[in-house]
């Protein structure tokens, strides 16, 4: 399988993690972002097929490795084979654990080939946790809890930022992240709820110095740059369409 086996292997628990973190953006944005062409690619009529990420943070699905054992882990085989019998996002979910597991397997096999201690171990997992799962981003599990969060620790007009945000701006709601003066006055509460705002596409966390933008139809937060969408170009935008949204389709 071309691009199933990488050609380096990361040796340090930094290395390891950075190799991490590439192969998940690249499923999140399989099953997200480029979700339609990850459907029509997951044809059922076709062999057993995998989700591979890459450290480029690319996404593939082919064919499994021919070589026994391979020299990775493999993903789930035969995602495709569960598409048309279950719901788009049952189905979405699904895959979705699988490559959750699968980034695991991955990174522990590096750290057993290169002798990783307990230590080590243990500092990787802990890197690694801090991100969501990609089954939390693509089900809206982290959004929901953050949300929730949001409405028991808040009083009145006590707000983060970013649900205020949300409220005032109905059409091509974008926030630009710079903090002017009046947002000094800010308390850290509501400074720790913006950190946990994440983006749909790529999963990482909001930072007060990027622009961001928000789908009027899934409400869902994107960085622009991830979306390919500039502050300027956001002023014209009169209801803005992520690219899961806009490729979406009736399917029987």
């Amino acid at each position: 399988m071309d691009g199933g086996a990488e050609p380096y292997n990361p040796r340090t628990v930094e290395e390891v993690f950075k190799d991490f973190k590439g192969r998940r953006a690249g499923m999140i944005k399989a099953l997200t972002l480029d979700v339609e062409e990850f459907y029509q690619q997951c044809d059922p009529e076709k062999e057993n097929l995998c989700l591979y990420g890459f450290p480029s943070e690319q996404w593939e699905v082919n064919l499994p490795a021919e070589e026994v054992p391979p020299e990775l882990p493999e993903p789930a085989l035969g995602i495709n084979f569960a598409r048309d019998g279950m719901q788009e996002k049952d189905w979405l979910s699904l895959v979705a654990v699988h490559s959750d597991a699968w980034l695991l397997s991955v990174a522990f096999y590096f750290g057993a080939r290169f002798g990783f201690d307990k230590a080590d171990r243990k500092r990787l997992f802990g890197l690694i946790n801090e991100l969501p799962t990609i089954f939390e981003v693509v089900t809206g599990v982290v959004k929901k809890q953050v949300k929730d969060k949001s409405s028991n620790s808040n009083h009145g007009s006590n707000k983060s930022k970013s649900n205020s945000k949300r409220s005032s701006e109905s059409s091509a709601k974008a926030m630009l992240m710079p903090k002017d003066e009046d947002e000094e006055g800010l308390d850290m509460d509501n400074e720790d709820e913006e950190g946990e705002t994440l983006c749909a596409a790529c999963g990482e966390n909001y930072a007060t110095d990027e622009f961001w933008i928000l789908c009027d139809i899934c409400e869902k937060w994107f960085h622009g740059k991830c979306v390919k969408i500039t502050a300027a170009r956001a002023e014209h935008i009169k209801q803005y369409k992520c690219p899961s949204c806009s490729n979406k389709r009736a399917r029987p």
